[in-house]
């Protein structure tokens, strides 16, 4: 082989090239049919394989049970994009599929897991017998995740799940299983942090009840330390001053109504008078007697003289009478005095305990600024107690609630033919035309060594094509 013999070669034309591959025609067209044959044997015997497609909706968006639920929904825009997308990979993860390869007990599947020793890959391993048997699980695991791949739909939500296996009816059970594992693994997922969630606040529960109850123990504390006792609210201190003063109001009412009485009594004195009538019953009825006794004493005298026993007689009864009303009269001016004292004295025992129960009052109310302080601080940490503990139920019931958006918008199906290999007519034709290719190749190979290792031919003319 010479710089001559690779400069012959450089100036190759298609006459030569053709003449290499009319040498090789046989050798492609045996080639063709050995190929043909070759894909023929494939398409018949080959392992086949079915893939179905089940189209599923992932919502970002999760259903909105309550109105402050525990997990934030996602926003617009890429958010949104983002929490599907993260949910669409959980359809593929190591703990979906693995909860497949148990429930349909792959690793009994010859497809997924082959248990015998010439086809595993320790025993392809030169001194492979020292090395530890691979896990029937992860085997089945890893041969899972090689037949499963999923697709998103960039304008919509909707993904599509591919699974393939070497039967129809095994591919649309694995899809349907992979599915309800998804969902599964989502609604466990939200439940698990919904229980985090839960055994935070119960753990901060303890504390702040621990808290609250010191809080309300100081309270209680403060109030025997300085015996305030409330009701309602209220101190029992002013609760009793305010009822005091009432009380007070009412014995002033009293002590003035009684004076007026005693005043308008002694003002009037004999005379009658509507005060004074009212003032007693019998001056009432006295004083009717009088009258009447009056009117006799009138209507005899026109008749009878002054010593006639019948005026004698009426001048007595007259005069028995105002004596009876000038007793009654004392008698009703003394009892007004004494209501008048009465009420004059309680009014002052009134006044004098209000006066006494006021310095009581105001080093109360002076206390009382410390205590609503520590009211204030207790009030406050019961507050974040039942909060708390109102959030911590709603966690614990929340966790019982799947809200996972996730929809089958359409299962899997049989597919109506296999997915590999092609149809048999392709395979043979793609086998014909691969192999006469590979004819033509070898012929062309061929033809190329010959030359170069042959002798040098002499320089064509410029009118040669050149290649």
């Amino acid at each position: 082989m010479t710089l001559n013999k690779i400069g012959d070669f450089l100036e190759l034309d298609f006459g030569r090239l053709f003449a290499w591959m009319g040498r090789g025609r046989m050798l492609a067209f045996g080639l063709a049919l050995v190929g043909a044959v070759a894909g023929g044997l494939y398409g018949v015997f080959g392992t086949p394989k079915f893939t179905v497609a089940t189209d599923i909706m992932i919502d970002p968006a999760s259903l909105q049970v309550v109105s402050d639920d525990l997990f934030q929904q996602p926003g617009q825009g890429d958010a949104a994009l983002l929490t599907a997308a993260s949910k669409l990979r959980v359809l593929t993860s190591g703990n979906v599929l693995l909860r497949v390869v148990d429930e349909l007990d792959l690793v009994t599947d010859a497809e997924f897991y082959d248990p015998r020793p010439g086809f595993s890959l320790s025993a392809l391993i030169p001194f492979g017998g020292d090395k530890a048997a691979p896990d029937p699980r992860l085997a089945a695991l890893a041969a899972l995740g090689r037949k499963v791949s999923t697709k998103a739909d960039e304008k919509s939500f909707v993904a599509t799940l591919l699974v393939s296996s070497e039967a129809a009816p095994k591919s649309v059970r694995i899809a349907e299983t992979i599915v309800a594992a998804f969902q599964e693994e989502l609604a466990l997922a939200e439940s698990a942090s919904a229980s985090r969630a839960g055994e935070a606040l119960n753990q901060r529960l303890d504390e702040l009840k621990a808290d609250v109850k010191e809080a309300e123990e100081r309270v209680e504390a403060y109030k025997r330390a300085n015996n305030l006792s409330s009701s309602a609210g209220e101190l029992m201190s002013n609760q009793t001053l305010a009822q005091l003063n009432a009380q007070v109001a009412e014995a002033q009412s009293r002590v003035i109504a009684a004076q007026s009485a005693y005043d308008e009594l002694v003002a009037a004195g004999d005379s009658a008078s509507t005060a004074d009538t009212q003032a007693s019953a019998a001056l009432t009825s006295i004083r009717a007697r009088i009258s009447d006794v009056r009117a006799q004493l009138d209507s005899q005298s026109t008749i009878y003289g002054p010593r006639h026993p019948t005026i004698v007689k009426l001048n007595a009864e007259l005069a028995v009478a105002q004596s009876e009303l000038a007793d009654e009269i004392d008698r009703v001016v003394t009892a007004a005095r004494v209501t008048l004292d009465e009420a004059t004295s309680g009014l002052r025992a009134l006044t004098a305990r209000a006066d006494s129960l006021k310095t009581s009052v105001f080093s109360d109310n002076e206390a009382l600024v410390a205590l609503r302080e520590l009211e204030r601080d207790a009030l406050s940490k019961t507050t974040i107690y039942e909060a708390f503990l109102s959030r911590a139920k709603q966690v614990a019931e929340r966790e019982q609630i799947d809200t996972t958006n996730v929809r089958v918008i359409s299962p899997a199906v049989p597919p109506s033919d296999r997915s590999w290999p092609p149809k048999t007519l392709i395979l043979l034709a793609a086998g014909a035309v691969a192999g006469f290719a590979l004819g033509m190749l070898i012929a062309v190979v061929l033809g190329i060594w010959r030359d170069l290792r042959g002798p040098s031919r002499p320089r064509r003319s410029t009118a040669s094509v050149a290649t």
